[in-house]
């Protein structure tokens, strides 16, 4: 059954509607919305109960026009946080299916008195979608957001590109926020490195075996960065409500740099393990990992862990993904520190942080 939704009572208050409200950014949004004082309609395929005042659960497939109008209803929210892909078996399948879920959206919405949209992409605006990650000539390092895109098909691009068609129809302003990988807390999530390398951890401690980095030498030596997912929800509201941030393209990443040759030994602290760097060839976690949902069962029985199904905790493929690239990965800030935005984080705070969550909600030992 449909909910359909209706803006929270305080009437003062602007209203948020957060699509994608379950994942790493759209769960971070929620929270500092409602913080802020927001009316926040949580959008997700599945409604999630018990939230906090001021957030209104919906339950809606983006995928689905008729789904959207029928759980929307009269909804009249001001600004629309989108932070939801859905990812498919191949590009072109990537293209129809995440372009559709920004139009389906934003035509549900099309009377509603929309003033901003916030549309969160990421660094395959420069390197390109999963079927060409990294081939090619890639722009130089820091990544600028003055790049021109790539002369590939790309999902990010089609999605931009229906939100600015709607936005040029519907008259709201709008913003695209290129974040680097994101630490953040969900369960469930299809990318989502900080909960994978604790679980990665996690098993090396329990069955012994030494904490292997599984990426490529370029990655275990380069310099790079990251987007806590915190940061991210400050920067996708500054940016939807400051007056001159409108119809504008952002990088967002934390504003540190660092070389996974030295956070490895420290994320290895946290956890008791024993580290171990790039040898002589990457060792991907979906080899290092393989059969290992037993194990993992096994061990949240043993110490009373809320979710025993390795696969909502943990994205192998996503983890190999980054940490397998064999280019230097940057990314420049000056777009957004000019404009003013001046949050930061520091990354391996950023990791500490999700891991004393993840243990206070028994997610890990």
């Amino acid at each position: 059954m449909l909910r359909t939704a209706s803006n929270h009572n305080d009437s003062a208050a602007p209203t948020a509607l957060v699509a994608g409200a379950t994942g790493i950014a759209g769960a971070a949004l929620v929270d500092l919305l409602a913080d802020r004082g927001w009316n926040v309609l949580a959008l997700s395929r599945k409604a999630t109960a018990g939230v906090r005042p001021g957030v209104t659960p919906i339950a809606a497939d983006l995928t689905s026009a008729e789904s959207l109008a029928e759980a929307l209803g009269t909804a009249r929210p001001t600004h629309v946080f989108f932070t939801s892909w859905s990812r498919q078996e191949t590009e072109a399948e990537n293209i129809r299916v995440n372009a559709a879920m920004v139009r389906n959206l934003l035509t549900a919405l099309q009377d509603a008195p929309l003033e901003h949209v916030a549309l969160m992409t990421g660094l395959k605006h420069y390197m390109g979608p999963f079927e060409a990650y990294g081939e090619g000539q890639m722009p130089d390092t820091p990544f600028s957001e003055e790049e021109p895109r790539l002369p590939v098909d790309n999902f990010y691009y089609a999605q931009e590109d229906e939100l600015m068609a709607a936005a040029e129809r519907q008259g709201f302003a709008w913003s695209v926020h290129r974040a680097h990988t994101v630490i953040g807390f969900a369960v469930g999530n299809a990318m989502n490195m900080g909960q994978t390398l604790a679980v990665q951890a996690t098993l090396c401690r329990e069955l012994g075996l030494p904490f292997v980095f599984p990426g490529s030498e370029t990655q275990w030596n380069s310099v790079t960065d990251m987007t806590d997912a915190g940061l991210l929800a400050e920067h996708m509201l500054w940016a939807a409500t400051d007056e001159h941030t409108a119809n504008e393209a952002f990088n967002v990443v934390n504003g540190d740099v660092f070389r996974w040759r030295s956070l490895w030994p420290r994320l290895a602290a946290w956890f008791g393990v024993e580290p171990e760097g790039y040898a002589t060839a990457p060792r991907p976690l979906e080899e290092q990992m393989a059969g290992m949902e037993e194990a993992w069962e096994k061990l949240a029985v043993r110490h009373d862990l809320a979710e025993p199904d390795l696969g909502r905790l943990a994205s192998w493929w996503h983890t190999d993904a980054d940490l397998g690239r064999k280019m230097e990965v940057l990314t420049d800030m000056s777009k957004s520190r000019v404009a003013g935005f001046t949050g930061y984080r520091r990354t391996e705070d950023a990791f500490l942080a999700l891991f004393e969550r993840l243990r206070a909600e028994r997610l890990i030992p």
